[in-house]
């Protein structure tokens, strides 16, 4: 992250200083545009924060509620098959498990707020297993790829802003944006596996803390109950086929119904999850609260990362260096499906969500484009199906203090690039 970050600086600093000495003055000095963007930045990552407590607390405590339920615990057993031959170095009973699945499992939902709890609090498991202090272990890069281009089958946010962009098929992007994720994140797990021989973790530091280790050794559920026949035994064979085969069958009817079901989405979780912990016996409230308490001190804590980063990202942009690439690159890429007008959000997108975000409102908002073009539909499959690299790098590895990512950005770098050519490609088939 250190030369992450130093060199969107630099990059954003010579760009605007060259067009400062040496082009014609205009209305505004490009070192004052410079200038303003680091504060507002600086701010709006504060905001951003403070937005992000209440959600923090409020999935948090949820997720603590189906923890001292032993909702994870069962998740993991579900789907072991799968988990233990992507993730051999994570025990199949470990509280990162399910909480890894909870995290894939909301982002397939398109709830992105809902997946950051999850996704911290998998990465705060996971570093409990890590016995290399400061350096991201196998297991949290392949998780981290895997979160950046996970399987979408219910992009809720993008349907709901072409719904107010006056789209005709608002769910129109559901076929694309799945098409796009499952390319993307076969491309990640390939990617995380193959460049992690070329970034070797190094020599081993500071173990993880014993009491983690023991409470393996437990073969205990969530709530310190003894499971029968040990965390570590998985359920039948045909009990992961047949789930497996009842999330499939949610593809087509997302697809079908995928505008009646978003609604209902983020209510139907907090019942789910609450229902559930009565059913097991758990005080709810108190482990609500206790949860929601995890939360706010993890969102506190990453606001120092939020800063740098968004600052930096912020910097990018007002210096103009991102248009000079947009230009510079934009009538090849409209050769290949990828036309001038989306190509900042393709850009943009591993940069700034909200930049992102913004982006594709004007351009389905633009009259002269509109929701249900080819581009339109081709920005909404973007927004959908890729993910804000730079920010889920500073988040998730700066919530346990992770400063060697070793082949992190070039995994989850390489996903995106699998996200936006298979959006092309499903676009350029369905849409024109």
């Amino acid at each position: 992250m250190n030369v992450i970050f130093s060199g969107i600086v630099l990059i954003a600093f010579v760009t605007a200083a060259w067009q400062q000495l040496f082009l014609p003055a205009g209305d505004s000095s490009p070192m004052d545009a410079l200038s303003k963007a680091m504060v507002e930045s600086a701010a709006g990552s504060v905001e951003l924060a403070l937005g992000l407590i209440g959600v923090m607390a409020l999935f948090l405590g949820l997720m603590k509620v189906a923890e001292e339920g032993g909702l994870l615990t069962i998740l993991a057993r579900l789907i072991r098959p799968l988990m233990v031959r992507l993730f051999p170095d994570v025990p199949p009973d470990h509280p990162a498990m399910g909480a890894m699945i909870l995290n894939m499992s909301a982002n397939a939902l398109g709830l992105g707020n809902a997946a950051t709890p999850f996704g911290i609090r998998a990465m705060q498991e996971l570093n409990k297993l890590n016995t290399h202090a400061g350096t991201a272990s196998n297991s949290m890069v392949l998780f981290l790829a895997i979160n950046t281009s996970s399987v979408t089958l219910l992009p809720t946010g993008v349907i709901a802003l072409r719904a107010a962009a006056g789209s005709s098929d608002p769910a129109g992007i559901l076929p694309t944006t799945l098409f796009a994720t499952i390319c993307s994140t076969a491309v990640a797990i390939m990617a995380a596996i193959f460049f992690r021989r070329f970034f070797p973790i190094g020599r081993q530091t500071e173990a993880a803390p014993a009491e983690d280790s023991s409470a393996l050794k437990a073969d205990t559920d969530q709530s310190g109950a003894a499971l029968p026949g040990g965390a570590s035994e998985a359920y039948p064979l045909w009990v992961s086929l047949l789930a497996m085969a009842i999330l499939l069958t949610l593809i087509p009817l997302s697809i079908v119904y995928g505008k009646i079901i978003a609604p209902w989405i983020l209510p139907g979780l907090m019942v789910a999850f609450l229902a559930f912990g009565v059913v097991r016996g758990v005080a709810v409230y108190e482990a609500f609260v206790e949860g929601a308490k995890d939360g706010f001190q993890v969102a506190v804590k990453i606001i120092p990362y939020l800063v740098a980063i968004l600052v930096a990202v912020g910097m990018f942009r007002a210096s103009g260096a991102m248009d000079f690439i947009v230009n510079g690159i934009g009538q090849w890429t409209s050769a290949f499906g990828l036309p001038a007008e989306a190509l900042p959000m393709a850009l943009l997108r591993p940069l700034s969500g909200s930049g992102a975000y913004g982006i594709m409102a004007s351009i389905i908002n633009d009259p002269a484009i509109g929701p249900d073009s080819y581009t339109g539909y081709l920005v909404s499959t973007l927004q959908g199906s890729t993910e804000t690299t730079f920010y889920v790098l500073a988040v998730y590895f700066g919530a346990v203090q992770i400063r060697r990512i070793r082949h992190a950005l070039i995994t989850a770098l390489s996903a995106d690039l699998a996200g936006i050519i298979a959006a092309v490609v499903a676009c350029l088939f369905l849409f024109r």
